[in-house]
């Protein structure tokens, strides 16, 4: 078997509740394209009946199982260097970008980019459901820190919606070692470190008031991630 065009990778803990609209969605759209595909959801050790939920949609819908939960970063890294695709995809469970955004990345990489990140800042009329104000205020502080400590010229590192070629993915996500929400910081630094390039596009965004994240718990966490990267990839 030839392998894909493009490989969608889904990282999910803990998400019975929402990875069948998801899903759905997802393979509407990708049955519809004219080129090959894969879809991959990564368990992260949920307690829930994720893998049972996801395990219904066999063959159509691959899974990884994690066993233990060990963070999104080690999630979406499983994911993308098992995947096949010339092009890779990485989206989160509930879809806040949804699927119907998947050409913006798909033509910048045909175009040249290695790395294609959807912004939620390029366009403001993007953000179609806003999330409540003082996340939305941890967040742009969370830039303007990453901006500080590892690079700049990107205005949203954590939006979930970025797409690489497959040269690209194996150079980064072997070299990677966060497990947490830092691995996109770690992702970026590394690409430009590596001289990648790296194309922005703006993306519809829709909050999801049922979101797992813990603002202020996952923050520090997140931040305590982006302090160690270059510790973690001196040399």
């Amino acid at each position: 078997m030839s392998k894909p065009h493009v490989s969608i990778v889904i990282p999910a803990f803990n998400e019975a509740e929402r990875i069948s609209s998801s899903l759905d969605k997802a393979l509407q759209y990708l049955q519809s394209r004219e080129y090959s595909w894969e879809l991959l959801v990564v368990d992260d050790g949920s307690s829930d009946d994720t893998v049972r939920v996801v395990k219904h949609y066999a063959p159509h819908v691959g899974i990884i199982e994690l066993g233990s939960n060990r963070g999104k970063g080690a999630a979406v890294r499983a994911g993308m260097l098992a995947a096949q695709g010339d092009f890779r995809v990485f989206t989160d469970a509930d879809f806040s970008t949804p699927i119907t955004e998947l050409p913006k990345v798909l033509d910048s990489l045909h175009q040249g980019a290695d790395v294609c990140i959807g912004s939620r800042r390029l366009d403001p009329a993007s953000l179609k459901i806003h999330q409540p104000w003082y996340r939305e205020l941890i967040g742009m502080a969370g830039n303007k820190v990453i901006s500080a400590v590892l690079f700049s010229g990107i205005e949203d590192t954590q939006c979930g919606f970025k797409g690489l070629t497959a040269a690209a993915t194996d150079a980064l996500f072997t070299a990677m070692k966060i497990d947490g929400f830092g691995f996109d910081a770690e992702l970026l630094f590394l690409a430009k470190r590596m001289k990648m390039k790296i194309d922005q596009v703006p993306v519809d965004w829709y909050n999801d008031e049922r979101s797992r994240l813990n603002p202020v718990k996952d923050s520090i966490k997140t931040l305590i991630e982006v302090f160690r990267i270059r510790a973690l990839h001196r040399g």
